[in-house]
């Protein structure tokens, strides 16, 4: 058994020994630590890594070290919402800038700003994103009537810059799903280009054989899933195919109580065969924008990145 007490914190001489030092606090610094190493056993197995996020966290700085786990290849597979390619494809255009949680949001829709939580983004980048958008759509139709939303991921990763996630997925071939791609502006401009061409569509039951191979054909299957809802679902429903993951890591704020997808425990998962009866996993109750980076860090020292 562990001791959780560090007795001398002015031991602690450089960060790898602070950051080794989590393990043994308690609490969710206990499972931070724990996180780490069950990350470090997924990479060690050759195991396949599903990479799930949430839109919010894009549109932080988070995407920087979402983009590097992409960019060195550390995932496999990545699991998205609508919302996270929106925001990818904008801050590639022009950044977001941070504000307040406290400002008047009738002054700031009156001035063409949306604020997500302290974070600001002018109206300009819709406007851009609309017209890459429907300049995509326009490509794609050329070529293919019917599009599946991991088939528009590559084809945005194309056209990007490499500080977009998705431009290095398409450079190392790692598939994006957005299970709900039209939940967002994509749709919007999906809608309006269908009344000029009947004929096209986004058909996101055209990802599923690729989803299933991946899960099937893997020797293990692991997942790190940031935040929750249908990026969350979407791995680990797709993983009862093969009776569960082998790890599985959670990032949340969400609780339980209410019976939610998103605040559903690693052990709930066990019921459905989401997660293996035997499998090593961890739940890490904290805002993402803190653990992530601390998660990334260790990573880092250990020689991952």
């Amino acid at each position: 058994m562990k001791a959780t007490e560090i007795r001398d914190f002015g031991g602690i001489e450089d960060k790898n020994q602070l950051l080794k030092s989590y393990y043994n606090i308690g609490f969710q610094a206990s499972h931070l630590g724990e996180a780490i190493d069950i990350i470090e056993r997924m990479k060690k197995e050759k195991s396949l890594i599903f990479f799930g996020f949430t839109a919010n966290l894009v549109a932080s700085g988070l995407r920087g070290i979402i983009k590097e786990f992409c960019k060195k290849k550390f995932v496999d597979v990545v699991v998205t919402t609508a919302g996270a390619i929106e925001h990818d494809i904008m801050k590639s255009h022009k950044p977001y800038f941070l504000g307040s949680f406290y400002l008047d949001d009738e002054e700031l829709h009156k001035k063409g700003i949306n604020r997500i939580g302290n974070i600001l983004v002018p109206n300009e980048r819709y406007i851009f994103l609309e017209k890459f958008v429907k300049e995509t759509f326009k490509e794609m139709y050329e070529r293919e009537k019917i599009i599946s939303p991991s088939e528009l991921c590559k084809e945005f990763g194309k056209k990007l810059k490499d500080d977009s996630f998705l431009y290095w997925c398409n450079k190392n071939n790692i598939p994006v799903f957005c299970p709900g791609i039209i939940d967002g502006a994509i749709g919007l401009q999906s809608y309006f280009f269908k009344q000029e061409k009947k004929d096209f569509g986004i058909d996101v039951t055209k990802d599923m054989k690729e989803l299933a191979d991946l899960v099937l054909n893997a020797n293990k299957t692991s997942a790190i899933i940031i935040g929750g809802g249908i990026a969350k679902h979407y791995i680990i429903g797709a993983n009862i195919l093969r009776d569960g993951l082998e790890y599985a890591v959670y990032i949340t704020t969400a609780q339980e109580y209410d019976g939610s997808l998103s605040g559903a425990h690693t052990r709930e998962a066990k019921s459905w065969g989401k997660i293996k009866e035997k499998s090593k996993t961890v739940v890490v109750y904290g805002d993402a924008t803190i653990t992530v980076p601390i998660i990334y860090y260790s990573l880092k020292q250990r020689n991952f990145f």
